[in-house]
């Protein structure tokens, strides 16, 4: 049936401050910026992986009320909204070291694993994403 994930969503509270963290502090690449209308599709993927995106996606319609949306910023800010997108990288503790020099706000310093190195930081919005360097 499926075949592949090629998408997967977060929220932020600014797009354009998004697009600084992820392309400009993490390296991402921007996939696609496009005004729909009723909203603005701004993807960014992995430099040299376009076939797989982040939706960088404001709270708000049409797929929620404006009382929804409040909701979400709140549990946002909080760092409160489930999910967290897992970054491999092929040396966590160098990786680490940069982005700490770049103002990343760690969670968790880098930390052996049975399955790897792996570490914990936050976007500005609140969102929790991992890096793990695999086995």
């Amino acid at each position: 049936m499926f075949n592949a994930i090629t998408h997967s969503q977060i929220y932020v509270l600014d797009q354009d401050e998004a697009l600084g963290f992820y392309v400009g502090t993490l390296g991402f690449e921007v996939h696609t910026d496009a005004d729909l209308g009723f909203m603005r599709w701004l993807t960014v993927n992995v430099p040299g992986h376009p076939d797989r995106q982040i939706l960088l996606s404001l709270p708000g319609g049409p797929m929620m009320s404006a009382e929804t949306a409040g909701q979400v910023r709140d549990l946002l800010t909080k760092g409160a909204l489930g999910g967290t997108h897992i970054l491999a990288t092929d040396d966590c503790r160098k990786t680490y070291e940069t982005l700490l020099a770049r103002g990343v706000e760690f969670t968790e310093e880098p930390t052996e694993r049975p399955y790897g190195i792996d570490c914990g930081f936050r976007d500005p919005f609140g969102n929790h994403l991992r890096m793990t360097q695999p086995l």
